[in-house]
């Protein structure tokens, strides 16, 4: 099966499983709805109830109500009605809102009452039970009067609670006071009733003080209320079927145009990727595809261009390593071969001039191969290094010991920085790879530097970095020839002149060793003034 066809078959799956969530949500949604119209929310409720409790516990009153209910419905959106047990409307939020009032909800009424819980101090003795509860009944009634005198004054009662549960009643100096009554003396009755509560066990005593407390102040609490939440005329919605169904189908069909936009966005891209694949397999190198956009499809296809341009630039190089190989060896192959038969046909003279002639130039072909062998194991990371801890002051010593047999027969000074070594500048080598990459540099150095010229070796140390510098007074590199110096075969003279020896390999060799030690090679010139190889090593 396609790519297409299961991308349409999976986006329709789920389109079909968005439709029916969709329906099913719906549903839910509209049940709830209904649900929600006809009755209050319990978190609501207990929210208004305990709000009303708290208003009447301790305002001793229910006058101002009203501005109670009205900030409750406004933070709840419940509409509610407040009535006394006897039906006397207290508050409504509708006629708050300034609406017509609207016929209440058919549900139960919550009944609010105000009479604070009263705790008996747990403990504590039988008689200091019984004590503290006759005072708080006397504090209790003179409290709520008190209250009741503030909230007639329009003051704004502060509460605070006692450890067994009774408000405590304050205001600040600010605002309108009334005289505060003194707790009246217990009725006869009431320390009957407390002492009457010691002759019970433990576990009776306090339920049977806390009666007490509400027999005796139930008198000076605000009446219970009635509090009806809700609308009761308004006829619920019924479960919207149809709504569901031409939702669920809206959604299907928008699933499905996304799916016909995605096909499109989608497998065009990756059409164009498998065509361009299929070409770069049969040898199209130069075959690339658009990129545009940012998305995952865009970074796919300029990572195939970037791989393609990657291999085309491999296949160039191959090739031209290939000429450049052919081009090396045909023309000393071509003179060995002549001079072979010519020797054979006895029109040369076996003199040993000519021998040593011909036995250089196979050296020199020779080391064109065994160069070739080497950079290849070293780019294919199968380069044998034996790594210990080298000194590179002493390796730049033998190094310079062993080009001065070049340097001198060509009147060039070879000459080495810091002449008396100084500290030893230590690295992680193998001293024989070194001491080559360091020979190549040095004997390229030599070859382009004309007679009474220098090179110098330098060495240098910065932070964790050890420099070794190969300077030279030759005649420089032009800067359009710097980003080639290190290709294979690469010679700045472009007829590609054998005359100095070299086999164009050297640089190449260079870096790769440079590289396996975690190093970098870099090179500045300038005509006419000379060119500085400089080696950058990690120190210990």
């Amino acid at each position: 099966m396609s790519f297409r066809l299961r991308a349409l078959g999976l986006l329709l799956c789920v389109a079909v499983a968005a439709s029916a969530a969709t329906a099913w949500l719906t549903w839910r949604q509209t049940t709830g709805a209904v649900e929600e119209s006809v009755t209050a929310g319990l978190a609501e409720e207990i929210r208004i109830t305990a709000g009303l409790r708290q208003y009447g516990a301790t305002r001793g009153t229910w006058e101002g109500v009203a501005t109670a209910v009205h900030a409750l419905a406004r933070d709840t959106g419940q509409r509610i009605r407040v009535t006394t047990g006897d039906d006397v409307l207290l508050a409504d939020s509708d006629a708050l809102d300034g609406r017509e009032p609207r016929p209440a909800g058919d549900r139960t009424p919550v009944l609010v009452d105000p009479l604070p819980d009263f705790r008996p101090p747990a403990g504590t003795g039988r008689v200091h039970r019984m004590e503290t509860t006759v005072r708080e009944i006397r504090e209790y009634l003179a409290g709520m009067r008190y209250a009741a005198c503030l909230t007639r004054a329009g003051a704004d009662p502060m509460v605070s609670f006692t450890p067994s549960g009774t408000p405590s009643v304050r205001t600040e100096p600010s605002r309108p006071q009334c005289p505060r009554p003194e707790p009246p003396e217990a009725r006869p009755s009431v320390t009957e009733a407390a002492q009457a509560c010691m002759g019970r066990d433990t576990a009776g005593m306090d339920p049977c003080l806390q009666q007490v407390f509400r027999d005796s102040v139930r008198g000076a609490v605000p009446p219970r209320l009635e509090v009806r939440l809700g609308v009761g005329d308004e006829p619920p919605p019924a479960p919207g079927a149809q709504q569901a169904a031409g939702v669920a189908a809206g959604v299907a069909l928008a699933v499905l145009a996304a799916a016909l936009l995605l096909s499109r966005a989608v497998l065009g891209p990756v059409l164009a990727l498998t065509e361009a694949t299929r070409s770069l397999g049969e040898g199209d190198l130069g075959r690339r595809v658009p990129a545009t956009g940012r998305d995952e499809i865009a970074g796919l296809a300029r990572d195939f261009n970037r791989m393609a341009a990657s291999l085309q630039r491999s296949e160039e190089r191959q090739r031209r390593m290939t000429g450049d190989i052919a081009h090396e060896l045909r023309t000393p192959l071509a003179n060995l071969r002549g001079y072979v038969e010519a020797l054979q046909d006895g029109y040369v003279e076996p003199t040993p001039e000519l021998l040593d002639s011909l036995h250089e130039e196979v050296m020199l072909q020779q080391r064109i191969v065994d160069d070739l062998q080497q950079l290849a194991l070293a780019e294919a990371g199968a380069l044998t290094y034996h790594r210990t801890e080298t000194d590179l002051g002493e390796l730049l010593e033998t190094c310079r010991t062993a080009q001065l047999a070049r340097a001198e027969p060509t009147g060039v000074t070879l000459a080495l920085e810091p002449a008396d070594h100084g500290p030893p500048v230590l690295v992680h080598a193998d001293p024989d790879r070194l001491r080559q990459a360091v020979g190549n540099l040095v004997g390229n150095a030599i070859r382009a530097t004309p007679p009474g010229g220098t090179v110098t070796l330098a060495l240098e140390a910065h932070g964790p970095h050890a420099l070794i510098l190969v300077r030279d007074t030759g005649h420089g590199i032009p800067a359009d020839d710097l980003p080639h110096l290190f290709d294979r075969f690469w010679r700045a003279d472009a007829a590609r002149g054998r005359l100095t020896g070299g086999s164009g390999l050297g640089l190449s060799i260079v870096r790769q060793i440079v590289h396996d030690h975690g190093g970098t090679v870099r090179v500045e010139s300038a005509v006419g003034t000379g060119t500085t190889f400089t080696v950058v090593l990690d120190r210990l």
